[in-house]
C-alpha cells in the first residue's frame, strides 16, 4: 500500500475514534445531561469584568449580572484597563444606580485579561469570584444553576455553554452552531474529568482554589484554557451546567474572527510548552488533555500536508497531460478517465461527513437552535463542509506565528 492511503486511511480511522468516543459519552449519559446539583448553601460571590473600550456593551453587561436572581452578590467589579473610550464614564454613571459597582482604573494598560483579572482579584471579598467578559450577558438563572457544583468540595470551577448573541449574520450563525457544539462536547468530557477550558464569558470559581493556583497566568494569550489546566493539575475538578448559558459578542467580521482563532491556537500552543513535563504522566493533564491538544495540532499539520500534496501533483500532473495532450493532438479527455468506482477510503470520508452532520443535528436539536429551521439547512451543511476544514490552516499559520515569536493579543 502506498503512504498516502495509508496516512489518509490513519486520518480517518482518528476521526471516527473520537467522534465515536462523544457519541458513546452522549448516548451514556443523555438522561442527565441538563441536571444541576441543588443549591444549599448562599456562598458570597463577587463578580470581575475585565474592561478595555467596551463602551458599546459594557452597560448591557452590568444590567445582566445586577438582573441575576441570586441574593448574595456582594460586588461587581468593573476593572478598567485604560479604554481611551466612554467605558469609564459610563461605569461611572451606572455607579449612582448600583451601590455594589465598583470601578478600578488601572495606572497603565496592562494589555490582556489576564493581568485585569489578577487587578480585580486582590479587591474581590466573596468566597466565590464570577469572572464575566466585558461583552457577556449571563442568564438570570445562572448562579443558582452554577453554584450547586461547589457542595462537591473537591470541585473549583464552573463553567456553562457560551451562546452567540449576534446570529444575523452568515458568520454569526456559523458561530452560532460552532459554540453550541463546543459547549455540548465540553459537557460529555466532564463526565471522564476532562474539561480543559472555562471560558472567559462566563467562568465561576471557587475562591480557595484561585489563591490555591496564583491566580491567573500574565504571560498566556487565553488565561482561562491556562488556568484550567493549572486546576486540573492540583486535583481540583472542573464542571459544566448545560441547564443555564451566557450570552456573548461573536466577531462579524472575517478578519477580527481569524485573528480571534489565531489567538486561541496561540494561547493552547503555549500551554503545551508550559506542561510539556506533564506529558504521558499520571493525571488528567498529562495522560488526557495535553495528548488530545497535541494530537489536534498534529491532525491539522497532516491534513494540510495531504491537501497541499494531492494538490500540487494533480496540478502538475494536468499541466503535463494538457501539453502532452495538445501537441500529441489526442483527446484531453476520455471515458476511461472518468471513474466512479467507489473506493474503502471514500466509504470513510461518507460515513464520517454522514456521522458527524448527524451529531451536529443532534446537538442543535437539544439546544434548540434556530439552524435546524429548513431556511438554517445550508448554514449546517456549510459549517460542516467548508467551516470546519478551516481550522487546520489557522493551526498551521498558528504554528509559525508561535515559533517565530509573534504572540501579540491581536
Amino acid at each position: 500500500m502506498k503512504l498516502l492511503p495509508i496516512i489518509y486511511l490513519g486520518y480517518m480511522f482518528v476521526s471516527i475514534y473520537f467522534l465515536s468516543f462523544f457519541l458513546l459519552l452522549y448516548f451514556k449519559n443523555k438522561k442527565q445531561l441538563f441536571e444541576s446539583p441543588p443549591l444549599k448553601k448562599k456562598y458570597s460571590v463577587s463578580f470581575i469584568v475585565p474592561a478595555y473600550n467596551e463602551g458599546d456593551t459594557i452597560k448591557d453587561t452590568i444590567e445582566h449580572i445586577f438582573d441575576i436572581d441570586y441574593p448574595n452578590i456582594i460586588q461587581v467589579i468593573v476593572v478598567n484597563d485604560c479604554s481611551t473610550d466612554n467605558t469609564k464614564e459610563i461605569v461611572e454613571n451606572l455607579q449612582k444606580k448600583y451601590s455594589k459597582l465598583i470601578l478600578i482604573n488601572n495606572e497603565k494598560n496592562l494589555g490582556n485579561a489576564a493581568g485585569t483579572k489578577n487587578v480585580g482579584l486582590k479587591y474581590a471579598k466573596g468566597e466565590v469570584v464570577v469572572m464575566v467578559d466585558a461583552d457577556s450577558y449571563p442568564a438570570r438563572d445562572s448562579l443558582n444553576k452554577m453554584l450547586g457544583f461547589f457542595e462537591d468540595k473537591k470541585v473549583g470551577a464552573v463553567t456553562c455553554p457560551v451562546f452567540v448573541r449576534n446570529t444575523k449574520t452568515f458568520i454569526g450563525k456559523l458561530q452560532a452552531i460552532e459554540y453550541k457544539t463546543i459547549a455540548f462536547m465540553r459537557k460529555l468530557l466532564g463526565y471522564v474529568d476532562a474539561i480543559y477550558v472555562t471560558p472567559g464569558p462566563l467562568a465561576v470559581y471557587r475562591r480557595a482554589t484561585l489563591d490555591d493556583v496564583g491566580g491567573f497566568d500574565e504571560k498566556n494569550m487565553t488565561e482561562d484554557i491556562e488556568i484550567t489546566w493549572r486546576l486540573t493539575a492540583k486535583g481540583w475538578d472542573r464542571k459544566m451546567a448545560l441547564s443555564t448559558q451566557v450570552s456573548s459578542t461573536a466577531p462579524e467580521k472575517i478578519w477580527v474572527w481569524y485573528r480571534q482563532r489565531r489567538r486561541w491556537n496561540i494561547g493552547g500552543l503555549q500551554c503545551i510548552a508550559k506542561y510539556k513535563s506533564y506529558f504521558l504522566k499520571k493525571g488528567m493533564v498529562g495522560m488526557c488533555i495535553l495528548p488530545f491538544f497535541i494530537f489536534q495540532f498534529f491532525l491539522g499539520i497532516v491534513g494540510v500536508g495531504v491537501f497541499t500534496y494531492i494538490l500540487i501533483t494533480k496540478l502538475i500532473s494536468n499541466y503535463f497531460f494538457v501539453n502532452f495532450s495538445m501537441q500529441a493532438d489526442v483527446p484531453l479527455l476520455t471515458l476511461e478517465n472518468l471513474s466512479i468506482t467507489p473506493s474503502f477510503l471514500n466509504y470513510l470520508g461518507v460515513i464520517l461527513f454522514v456521522t458527524g452532520t448527524a451529531f451536529t443535528l443532534i446537538i442543535l436539536s437539544k439546544l434548540k437552535d434556530d439552524a435546524l429551521k429548513k431556511q438554517n439547512f445550508f448554514v449546517i451543511l456549510f459549517y460542516s463542509v467548508i467551516y470546519l476544514t478551516v481550522y487546520p490552516f489557522i493551526a498551521i499559520i498558528s504554528i509559525y506565528k508561535y515559533f517565530k515569536g509573534d504572540n501579540k493579543w491581536w
